[in-house]
C-alpha cells in the first residue's frame, strides 16, 4: 500500500512539473531586478545584469523556447542596430549583446533583453550546444 501511494505521488508530481525542470539550460530574467540567472542542468551557471524594455516598450513575460539563433543580426526595425549573439524567443524579441554597457542593470531597451557582449556570447554558446529544445527562457517581474 505504501509503495502504491509513493508511486502514485511520484507520477502525479512528474506529470505536473513544468517544462522548465526538464531543460538543460534555463535563463531566468527578472525584470524588477534587471538580472538574468542562468542554470545548466539545474545548477546555477551565472548571474548577469541585463537591460529590458523601458517606458512604453515592454519585454514579454512568460516561459519560452528559443526560436532562432543568429551570431550577428541587424535590426530591421531600429536603424540596423547590431544585435550580436541573438537568441530570439518570441516574435521579434531576443536576448542579445549590446554596446550600451552603461545601461545594464536598468530598463533601457525597446523590449529585447540586452546583455554584455561576452555574456551574450556565452549564452549563445550554451543554447547552441544544448539545443533550443532543451533550453527555456523564463521572463518574470
Amino acid at each position: 500500500m505504501k509503495i502504491r501511494a509513493a508511486l502514485l505521488a511520484f507520477l502525479c508530481a512528474w506529470l505536473v512539473l513544468p517544462a522548465v525542470s526538464f531543460a538543460s539550460v534555463v535563463a531566468k530574467i527578472d525584470i524588477s531586478e534587471q538580472r538574468m540567472y542562468v542554470y545548466v542542468d539545474g545548477s546555477r551557471y551565472a548571474t548577469w545584469r541585463v537591460s529590458t524594455g523601458a517606458g512604453r516598450y515592454r519585454t514579454p513575460t512568460g516561459s519560452f523556447r528559443p526560436t532562432v539563433l543568429r551570431r550577428m543580426h541587424y535590426s530591421s526595425k531600429y536603424d540596423g542596430a547590431a544585435m550580436p549573439h541573438s537568441v530570439f524567443f518570441y516574435r521579434g524579441y531576443a536576448i542579445h549583446g549590446t554596446d550600451q554597457l552603461r545601461y545594464l542593470g536598468r530598463r533601457a531597451s525597446h523590449g529585447c533583453v540586452r546583455l554584455h557582449p561576452r555574456n551574450a556570447a556565452r549564452l549563445f554558446s550554451l543554447v547552441s550546444r544544448h539545443g533550443a529544445s532543451r533550453t527555456r527562457i523564463v521572463v518574470s517581474h
